[in-house]
């Protein structure tokens, strides 16, 4: 005894200290199997007065907790100041040639509302995409010209009818009124566009009108037409300069390479498109939210049902794995046999080196043994993991159907995701509303725009009140000092970098605070009831919103502060992306080595720290404790459970991607059969359609966020049974005095009893 009393305390020396407490020690030998041998903690002791949740709880992380309110004020600080003094519609509104807003009040823009371009070839040059910027005159006019004019032809026939250059002078420059002016001037001054053709408008910009006719494209029945420099242009000109057109407005720079194409949709095209996908919302957005319905329905079932099929669902699969990589290795086998005999099969792939084309390899017979092989590995740790960990995957489906009965008992919870989507959706509003009043807090920039590739002097910044008195319009004839954006390099504008990077974090704060309040508001209400001895009859009344109640009173701090480690993780992060981002061009390798390097690290620690902070918060729902020492907790007693941790989380995830999948898909199946018109009962209900994939993506997309939303319920109500799970087999041993909490399936994997009290078994005797 003395001896294997002395091998049990050279085992467990890192993990239990020994002080001669051969009570607790023969307790720890008999009832707690860890799976690590380091040094994780003690494990916890035995307390009669814990039965569930602590209800008697202080505040903790008080001090994080007043920043964070500090911080919430100064957020709505910022965003009234950004209020004040940023202008939305520098962002969102067209802004003419002199940075002025078209509609604006009390300028001449009042009553025009729409941009017009002088020539819209010029938006196909390249240096649009560069500069965001059409290198062309552009002006706020209150409609689009609905018919096809020169100026030449203009100039030509007004004379005779002097209401032709009273309509062609509305989209000339504000205050020319010269029409015997030479022509030649009046291109280059760029006083009066060199044509206009018909035009409609689209997102507040005029774009022209393209109509088919006897399959030829044409605008207002023109199948050419001569630009400013008299070179004939065709139709099909104009619209790939719509193109470029397209691509400018949806801010979608392409690096274009000379000679070739842009390749972007026409705008004829989107707008068909647009308009057709349109009419298909409309037209079946009835029964695409009933479909959204069903797949709720369907989620929810499942979840349910998960208790029954569990099981039988995962060894189903892990049997096909095991058979599908059984197949795998007796086709490589065949496939090596058929080569073996055959001549230059049996060339290494070392001597034919690296080849562009993959079919070379599966020529060769060393390539199917190397399939064989890994195969063949694959499917021996798969068998090996089966056989010495089948126990603890036992345990986990059996948490699974746990997890079942528990949200079955607290169908509340399943419904919680719903205030969790509200408050983030006000979060991303804010910093969304934030964000463009603070972009828009800039000064007008204007550049120098020219067509002339040669030009030293475009994209240089210029001041439009001094610009025609400079060399810059003699240097570089038809130049335009033009408006670019909004910002400038002045101090201000350095101090509004600095506030939206502020803005950035406080709403990554807040973002994470709002999940951690999910994640510890769920987990306190699970807590319930796993810790209920007699379930359902011991469960409290109303658990989660006893348990919100908690984790927004005590526990505010405690949250903010692990969401702000987490914030502040996923702050580098994007500064980092946005460094590759700039470094995209550089040639120093290792500087794009530690990038990268860097990048990798702190992807790892985020997942970390979400996955310390989840079991965190669970620790905190029960407890009560500090964030620091709820996460210490949880570690330690993962630590201590390393293995069956392992095993949970592989288990619960594939189970619950399956689910996700199998609800998503036969819900794409579902509604593929309904509006193709292939189920008889129901297919004269079906509306006409001009693209069933538009409902049916849609359908398939929102099944799977709302599958992803019920499951990720679930999810947490495992995490959460399983981390009461660890603790009741350290705490308790099954006796009268300190029973099991555990369900009757776990205690029977575990071969643990709860023995009755004496009063049960009189009872049970009579």
């Amino acid at each position: 005894m003395q001896s294997h009393k002395q091998k049990t305390r050279e085992d467990c020396s890192s993990e239990v200290q020994w002080q001669g407490k051969v009570q607790f020690l023969l307790h720890t030998m008999t009832h707690h199997s860890p799976d690590c041998k380091c040094n994780c903690g003690e494990p916890h002791k035995f307390d009669p007065t814990f039965t569930g949740p602590v209800h008697n709880r202080g505040c903790t992380d008080v001090l994080c907790c007043v920043i964070f309110v500090i911080v919430i004020l100064g957020y709505i600080v910022l965003g009234t100041v950004a209020w004040m003094h940023g202008d939305p519609r520098k962002v969102v509104s067209p802004t003419d040639s002199y940075g002025q807003f078209c509609a604006q009040q009390d300028t001449p823009n009042a009553n025009k509302a729409i941009l017009f371009y002088f020539n819209i070839l010029q938006c196909a040059n390249p240096t649009v995409l560069i500069n965001l910027q059409c290198p062309t005159t552009q002006l706020c006019v209150s409609k689009c010209p609905d018919r096809f004019a020169t100026y030449i032809d203009m100039q030509y026939n007004y004379r005779r009818n002097k209401s032709y250059w009273e309509y062609y002078k509305q989209f000339c420059k504000p205050g020319f009124n010269d029409p015997d002016k030479p022509v030649s001037q009046v291109l280059r001054d760029e006083d009066c566009p060199s044509m206009i053709v018909p035009s409609r408008p689209f997102l507040q910009r005029c774009f022209p009108v393209f109509i088919t006719r006897n399959g030829t494209l044409t605008v207002a029945n023109q199948t050419s037409f001569k630009d400013g420099h008299g070179k004939t242009r065709s139709v099909i000109d104009l619209r790939e300069a719509a193109k470029q057109e397209k691509t400018v407005l949806s801010g979608k720079v392409t690096a274009m390479q000379q000679g070739t194409e842009s390749g972007i949709t026409s705008l004829l095209d989107a707008k068909e498109v647009g308009i057709k996908i349109f009419e298909d919302y409309a037209s079946s957005w009835f029964w695409i939210l009933i479909g959204l319905v069903i797949s709720m329905l369907v989620s929810l079932m499942f979840i349910l049902l998960l208790r029954f099929t569990a099981g039988v669902l995962f060894w189903m699969v892990i049997f096909g794995v095991i058979l599908a990589v059984g197949y795998g290795i007796w086709h490589c086998y065949w496939e090596y046999s058929l080569l073996k005999g055959k001549p230059d099969s049996d060339i290494t792939i070392s001597d034919i080196g690296f080849q562009t084309d993959f079919r070379v390899y599966l020529q060769l017979s060393q390539t199917w043994l190397i399939f064989m092989i890994s195969l063949a590995v694959i499917e021996a740790i798969i068998i090996l993991v089966l056989i010495f960990l089948r126990n603890r995957v036992r345990i986990a489906i059996a948490l699974l159907k746990e997890g079942s009965k528990a949200i079955g008992c607290i169908m509340s919870t399943l419904f919680y995701p719903i205030i969790t989507f509200l408050m983030l959706a006000l979060c991303i509003a804010y910093w969304a509303v934030t964000a463009v009043f603070l972009a828009s807090s800039g000064d007008a920039v204007y550049k120098v725009m020219s067509t002339l590739p040669d030009c030293k002097y475009t994209n240089l910044t210029c001041d439009p009140e001094t610009f025609s008195q400079s060399n810059v319009t003699k240097l570089c004839p038809g130049s335009q000092c033009t408006f670019a954006f909004y910002g400038g390099e002045s101090l201000y504008h350095r101090y509004i970098f600095v506030l939206q990077l502020c803005n950035l974090l406080v709403f990554l704060w807040l973002v994470n605070f709002t999940i951690a309040l999910g994640q510890c508001t769920l987990a306190g209400a699970f807590a319930s009831y796993y810790w209920a001895l007699r379930k359902p009859e011991d469960i409290p009344s109303c658990p989660l919103a006893s348990s919100f109640g908690r984790a927004l009173r005590f526990h505010t701090g405690s949250l903010a502060f692990g969401a702000l480690i987490l914030s502040i993780v996923q702050f580098i992060r994007i500064i980092l992306e946005y460094l590759d981002h700039k470094l995209k061009g550089a040639h120093n390798a290792f500087t794009r080595f530690l990038l990268c390097c860097l990048k990798c690290c702190f992807w790892c620690l985020e997942h970390f720290i979400k996955f310390m902070n989840r079991n965190a918060y669970i620790m905190i729902s029960i407890y009560g404790k500090n964030f620091c020492s709820s996460a210490r907790d949880a570690f330690f007693l993962l630590m201590r459970n390393v293995m069956r941790v392992a095993v949970l989380d592989k288990v619960t995830d594939f189970l619950l991607f399956l689910g996700k999948l199998l609800i998503s898909g036969s819900m794409g199946v579902l509604a593929f059969f309904f509006f193709t018109r292939q189920i008889p009962v129901i297919q004269e209900e079906v509306p006409s359609l001009n693209y069933y994939w538009v409902p049916l993506l849609t359908v398939i997309f929102g099944s799977y966020m709302i599958a992803h939303g019920f499951f990720n319920v679930y999810a947490m109500c495992v995490d959460t049974l399983f981390l009461c799970f660890l603790l009741d087999l350290e705490k308790n041993d099954g006796s009268a005095s300190r029973p099991y909490y555990m369900c009757s399936s776990l205690r029977a994997i575990l071969n643990k009893k709860n023995h009755k009290r004496p009063e049960e078994k009189k009872k049970g005797r009579k």
